[in-house]
C-alpha cells in the first residue's frame, strides 16, 4: 500500500497512453495483491461462479501487484478497464493529475489487521506496550500508521514505544520468534495458518472505527468509452461478496483454489473476513474514507483536503449503492 512511487509512473501512464490498450485487455483487470491477501476474495468466486459473464463481461485473468502505484500503473498504462487499489494510491494518482475515478469500494475495514506475540509473553494490551518494541512493516505503510493510531487512541506517546520497521510481515513475525520485538503485525491468510503460533496483542477491529483499504478505479477514457463493461465488473464483484456471505464454506473453497492454499485455511480466513465486514458490496461511505486519509496525514501521505466530488463517480454502481453516505 506504499505510495512513495507514484510519481514515477506517471510517465509510463501517457507513454502507453492512458485506456489506449482497453479493447485489447478488457478481460483482465489488476486486483493489489492478488494471490496473495484477502481483497482478491470476491473476485475469484465472481470468476469461478460466472457472476461476470452473468453481469456481461468475460474476466479471464487478474494481474497481480505489490499495491500502491503498482496497481494504479496496471490500469494506466496496461490499458485495463478497472483495477482495485488502495485509497492511499488512488488519492495519490489523481493528486498528481492522472485521470481516473473512484468507482466503488473494495475492503471497508482494516480489521484483517492485528498485532499478535508469543502464547507465553506477558504482553496483554497495548497498555503493556509501553517501554518496549514494537514491529510493523515499513515507513508510511498502513501497518505505520495503524500502529501510530493505536497508540495515539490508548492515550500513548509516541515516544514511549520503540517501533521497528522489519520490512514484511513475514520478517517480523520472525523477529517476534527472536525476541526483538514483544509485538509484531498480521493478517489473513497468514493469520489463519499460525494462528496457534501467537495470540493477539490488539485487533484493529475493537481499536479503530471502519476504514476504506481499497477502491476500484476507471480511466476517465475507459469510463467514455465503455461504461457497460465497468458497470458488469462491479455487478459481477458484487454477486461474489454475496456469494461468500451466503456461503462461506465454498466460497473458503474456491478462494483457496485461486490462493493456492488449503481449503480449510481458505474457509478459516474467509469466515475471518466476514466476522470484521471486511468486503464491501461497493457503496462508498466518505465518512470511512475520511477516517482513512486522516490516517494517511499522520504518516505524510496526504496533505490537504480531498475533493471527493471531483474523485467519486457512483454511476456505475447498482442503483441501491449509488448514492455516497
Amino acid at each position: 500500500m506504499l505510495i512513495r512511487a507514484i510519481k514515477t509512473f506517471a510517465v509510463a501512464a501517457f507513454a502507453f497512453g492512458l485506456g489506449g490498450a482497453a479493447a485489447t485487455k478488457a478481460e483482465e483487470i489488476s486486483v493489489t495483491h492478488w494471490g496473495a491477501l484477502m481483497y482478491g476474495g470476491p473476485y475469484a468466486v465472481a470468476m469461478e461462479k460466472g457472476f461476470f459473464k452473468q453481469a456481461g463481461v468475460n474476466i479471464t485473468g487478474i494481474l497481480t501487484s505489490k499495491g500502491g502505484g503498482t496497481t494504479v500503473r496496471n490500469v494506466l498504462a496496461g490499458g485495463l478497464p478497472y483495477g482495485e487499489v488502495s485509497l492511499a494510491a488512488a488519492v495519490a494518482a489523481a493528486k498528481e493529475g492522472l485521470e481516473i475515478k473512484i468507482v466503488n469500494a473494495g475492503a471497508v475495514s482494516v480489521a484483517d489487521i492485528l498485532w499478535v506475540t508469543t502464547p507465553d509473553s506477558p504482553i496483554k494490551s497495548v497498555k503493556d506496550l509501553v517501554g518496549k518494541k514494537i514491529a510493523y512493516t515499513s515507513p508510511k505503510s498502513v501497518t505505520d500508521m495503524l500502529s501510530i493510531m493505536v497508540l495515539t487512541k490508548n492515550g500513548i506517546e509516541l515516544s514511549k514505544v520503540e517501533r521497528i520497521s522489519t520490512g514484511s510481515i513475514g520478517a517480523g513475525l520472525t523477529a517476534l520468534g527472536q525476541g526483538a520485538v514483544v509485538a509484531a503485525p498480521t493478517m489473513d491468510p497468514i493469520w489463519s495458518r499460525s494462528a496457534d503460533k501467537y495470540r493477539p496483542v490488539f485487533e484493529l477491529s475493537k481499536e479503530l472505527p471502519s476504514m476504506i483499504q481499497t477502491v476500484g478505479i476507471s480511466t476517465v477514457d475507459f469510463i467514455k468509452k465503455d461504461p457497460g463493461k465497468l458497470k458488469a465488473i462491479i455487478e459481477g464483484r458484487r454477486k461474489g461478496v454475496d456469494f461468500l456471505n451466503a456461503n462461506p464454506a465454498e466460497g473458503g473453497a474456491i478462494f483457496a483454489k485461486a490462493y493456492n492454499i488449503e481449503p480449510a485455511l481458505g474457509e478459516k480466513a474467509v469466515r475471518n473476513m466476514l466476522a470484521v465486514g471486511y468486503w464491501g458490496k461497493g457503496d462508498i461511505d466518505l465518512a470511512a474514507m475520511d477516517r482513512m486519509v486522516e490516517g494517511l496525514r499522520i504518516i505524510g501521505e496526504v496533505d490537504g483536503k480531498v475533493d471527493w466530488s471531483k474523485l467519486i463517480d457512483t454511476s456505475f454502481l447498482p442503483a441501491d449503492l449509488r448514492k455516497p453516505s
